[in-house]
């Protein structure tokens, strides 16, 4: 069976989600050399790099990246960006050898698309593997209390004359937010899914792992993380 993200992440996506640009990507970048990440001659993985910005912006910075994923149509934007290496890969099996990486980067809400979390365990599993002793993870995703609590059940606007109208739940069992987008022209539905981790899920997970978690924001400017803040961007050290 087809996972849905294998449906998505292809030219409707890049056409759908114009709007996120490198200016966007820079200011995580900034942040991340504020907590001394991915800095020049640093050995960085961008796991799940989509169309390759922040590959990009890493790459301006001095950093030596692979950008990996499993779309083959952004894995070919993210060559045309050229911002450093790229590979096709799934995160829960990567193809790099163990301790490869100084730094491990999964951005951008990139994690919590499987059904189970076994899956997502096996991601963090392969991170802590193709860390070096020492490097960093970071982790940047939504704030489940946030989206639970704030979210928009529909919205509709124009993209290059093409009608986007997104629909959005919660999934009945309340582990899953799931996204419809309905895109005009093809008549075409593409799902998003996303499980719905908490903060302390998170630190859990990757300490289970061998990943201490070290510093936590709430956005890309390097607010505090509370219940409002419109992301959840974890830091940690592998053992």
């Amino acid at each position: 069976m087809t996972e849905w993200f294998e449906q998505w992440f292809g030219e409707e996506y890049l056409h759908v989600y114009p709007h996120r640009d490198d200016e966007d990507a820079e200011r995580l970048v900034r942040l991340l050399r504020v907590y001394g990440v991915a800095g020049p001659g640093e050995r960085v993985l961008d796991l799940a790099c989509g169309p390759g910005r922040h590959s990009a912006a890493l790459a301006r910075g001095g950093a030596r990246v692979v950008g990996v994923d499993l779309s083959p149509a952004l894995l070919v934007a993210a060559r045309r960006r050229g911002g450093g290496r790229v590979a096709r890969g799934d995160m829960r099996q990567l193809p790099f050898a163990t301790t490869a990486f100084d730094s491990v980067l999964n951005l951008f809400t990139s994690f919590g698309y499987f059904a189970s979390d076994d899956e997502h365990a096996a991601v963090i599993r392969e991170v802590a593997r193709v860390l070096r002793p020492g490097g960093r993870f970071v982790l940047d995703f939504l704030n489940a209390t946030a989206v639970r609590s704030g979210l928009v059940p529909r919205n509709e606007r124009q993209v290059g004359g093409t009608t986007v109208v997104q629909e959005r739940r919660i999934s009945e069992d309340g582990r899953f937010v799931v996204k419809s987008i309905h895109v005009s022209g093809n008549s075409r539905t593409f799902t998003e899914r996303v499980r719905l981790y908490e903060r302390a899920d998170l630190e859990q997970m990757i300490a289970a792992h061998g990943i201490r978690p070290e510093a936590v924001a709430g956005d890309y400017d390097g607010s505090p993380h509370d219940a409002a803040s419109p992301r959840l961007i974890l830091v940690g050290r592998r053992a």
